[in-house]
């Protein structure tokens, strides 16, 4: 069969183009702009083209699939469903992908990549294996696929943007967060709660499902007619059963304890239903890691991971490009890029960055992502950015929109408290940065300052020589 794509430059999207061509399909696909990943794509055997132009079309396509961050009025789109060429959105695609199979789904705002590539990695230590199709580039794998054709599991990142995930019945399910976004989609935070619960109650009865503590509930609603608040919450199904599970609260059925860094780890003990696994070790990890590990490791279990290779499971796991990605690491200055692009995972990451290197002068430069999500969530940025103590601003990055009049990082700006906050542009932000002097750098955002990293990290680094 011929596979084409449409935006086939998407972390979910290029993971599904590999699937297929390593099955020997024959693929290709179009994206605007190249970037790292089209590049492996091309290396793997892929066409991949980035000029909207439908003469670039293979000819006798069997299937197309598409992204909804590519607009319908792209002359390839119009071309490809007038043609009446099946069209299938990335989302029922890898739907159909898991059907028949023991799907492991993880969910949530914020969490979810690094949550599953960290199962996927876990599933790993067993001959069995597994199949995953990932959010990011898991260090591992040095790919966001995994293909493992004999196992019974395959792991999926359960993305919530355009109700993705409802096209999933997994087996095993995780919730990691249901702070709101993607309200362009939903409208409302309640809106957005009630997917997730309809997602939550897709999970195969005779399956699990793995819910943060405290996760799902927003403010208080008075019930109709009886005058009383009632909370809306992931209201779960008979027979379904769940676990909670959580940083270090001990009510949690997974829950970790003594949680400290040590020689350049992360170490703590997991606490079971069966019993405590003492002594877990993270390499290079970041604090809100161990949250991910305890909720990773809780699914392992259930899928029979034993004692010794959850242990080697988690000391190997490398973590993902742009989640805590270290770039620096010296006395006397470190450099770490991560995804983070909503206010509750930037609030995460600078609290482990002021945890690990303590009393350390923190310089973060963050790029918005969206203007839709800007617009509903700037004064949530700026309280979670005056963390830093110095912040250093980029234009939005608008993805699939068109600007919003009034919406700017000035937004964002105007309600720093406390700390230096500046807006630059994209050409002077690595000097800007070294003219802070900074002990730690954080880059921070999900749009194109990945593609400043090098430069911003040669920078740092001739600054150190020279020191």
């Amino acid at each position: 069969m011929t596979y084409y794509f449409l935006g086939i430059g998407g972390i979910g999207m290029s993971a599904l183009a590999r699937y297929f061509n390593q099955l020997g399909h024959r693929v290709a696909g179009y994206d605007r702009t190249p970037s790292e990943l089209t590049r492996q794509l091309e290396q793997e055997g892929i066409a991949v083209h980035y000029v909207d132009d439908p003469r670039q079309i293979p000819a006798a396509v069997d299937l197309v699939v598409y992204t909804p961050a590519v607009p319908t009025d792209t002359a390839e789109y119009l071309f490809l469903q007038q043609k009446g060429i099946p069209m299938k959105k990335r989302s029922r695609v890898l739907g159909e992908l898991t059907e028949g199979r023991r799907c492991v789904a993880v969910a949530g705002s914020h969490g979810k990549t690094t949550t599953s590539s960290l199962i996927a990695h876990l599933l790993m230590q067993r001959p069995q294996g597994c199949c995953a199709f990932l959010g990011g580039i898991a260090k591992n794998f040095d790919s966001n696929l995994v293909v493992k054709r004999d196992s019974e599991y395959v792991v999926v990142e359960a993305d919530e943007y355009d109700r993705s995930f409802l096209q999933l019945h997994p087996f095993y399910s995780v919730v990691t967060a249901t702070d709101p976004d993607h309200l362009d989609i939903y409208g409302t935070h309640e809106q957005m709660l009630k997917a997730f619960e309809q997602y939550a109650n897709q999970t195969n009865p005779e399956g699990h499902l793995f819910v943060k503590s405290g996760v799902g509930f927003s403010k208080a609603d008075l019930a109709a007619g009886e005058g009383e608040r009632k909370p809306y919450g992931l209201h779960v199904e008979a027979p379904l059963a769940v676990s909670t599970y959580s940083m270090e609260q001990s009510a949690s059925d997974f829950h970790a304890s003594r949680v400290r860094a040590e020689r350049g780890s992360l170490w703590f003990d997991l606490h079971t239903p069966q019993g405590v696994v003492r002594d877990l070790q993270l390499v290079h990890s970041c604090l809100y890691n161990v949250e991910n590990a305890v909720a990773a490791s809780a699914v392992a279990l259930a899928c029979g991971l034993a004692e010794a290779e959850l242990r080697q499971g988690l000391a190997t796991f490398a973590g993902i490009r742009r989640r805590f990605d270290f770039h620096i690491e010296d006395s006397r200055l470190v450099y770490i890029d991560d995804y983070a692009h909503h206010p509750q995972e930037i609030a995460a990451t600078i609290a482990s960055v002021h945890y690990l290197y303590p009393g350390r002068k923190v310089v973060g430069v963050f790029q918005p992502h969206l203007y839709s999500r800007t617009a509903d969530l700037y004064r949530e940025f700026a309280a979670a950015l005056s963390a830093l103590d110095e912040v250093v601003l980029l234009d939005i990055y608008p993805a699939r929109e068109l600007p919003l009049p009034g919406v700017t990082s000035e937004l964002i700006a105007q309600e720093i408290r406390g700390v230096p906050c500046r807006v630059c542009s994209r050409e002077a932000m690595p000097q800007t940065v070294v003219s802070l002097h900074p002990e730690v750098v954080l880059t921070l955002g999900a749009g194109d300052i990945d593609r400043l990293v090098p430069q911003l990290a040669k920078t740092l680094n001739e600054t150190l020589s020279l020191s």
